[in-house]
């Protein structure tokens, strides 16, 4: 399990943070392998209504059958690959929870984006256990709660980090990665889920 010292305090949330979750050289070897042996693509999801493309590109990859609905789109996923099933592994010790899926986004540069939103579709089932490793450029990932939108917390998710939401988290908060001006290089960020 991750250790209490990489608690993040926030109310009505369970958040962990560890910055070296995977070293420099784990990391930068990852991040050149997730870039070149991915099947990464743009899809089209439903915002407010209308048909508009993700500022990011995506894969899924999961067990047989572990389909996943989110923004009018259902990805299908594609079969685990060698370094997937590697990571998977170290972040389940971490966590404490079997993945049976990962959502995979590669975030070009600092105009890709994901906005507000909580990981809570009900396929993810009550209170959701989401590990999420970052490789590449830093980004800000922020929280704003959804009864207090003043109340908001934001952490710099660096190359080889881990956040682990777990708890009533994405009952009470949502989260996001804004576009921004600052040149910076590609990002790949992998979100391990459980998917009943």
């Amino acid at each position: 399990m991750i250790s209490q010292d990489y608690f993040i305090t926030m109310v009505d949330a369970e958040v962990y943070l560890d910055y070296h979750f995977f070293t420099p050289t784990e990391s930068n070897k990852l991040l050149t392998d997730l870039t070149a042996n991915i099947a990464w693509g743009q899809k089209s999801i439903t915002i407010m209504g209308k048909q508009v493309m993700q500022p990011r590109l995506i894969a899924w990859y999961g067990d047989e059958g572990k389909s996943y609905r989110y923004s009018g789109l259902t990805v299908h996923p594609l079969l685990w690959t060698p370094t997937l099933l590697e990571m998977k592994a170290r972040v389940e010790q971490a966590a404490g929870v079997t993945f049976n899926s990962v959502l995979l986004n590669l975030y070009r540069d600092g105009q890709d984006s994901v906005g507000w939103h909580s990981d809570d579709e009900p396929e993810l089932g009550l209170d959701p256990v989401i590990a999420s490793v970052s490789l590449g450029a830093a980004r800000n990932f922020q929280f704003k709660h959804k009864q207090y939108p003043d109340m908001k917390v934001s952490i710099e998710l660096t190359h080889g980090s881990l956040l682990l939401m777990r708890g009533t988290t994405q009952h009470f908060w949502k989260h996001q990665i804004p576009k921004t001006k600052k040149e910076l290089g590609p990002r790949i960020n992998l979100t391990f889920r459980v998917i009943h």
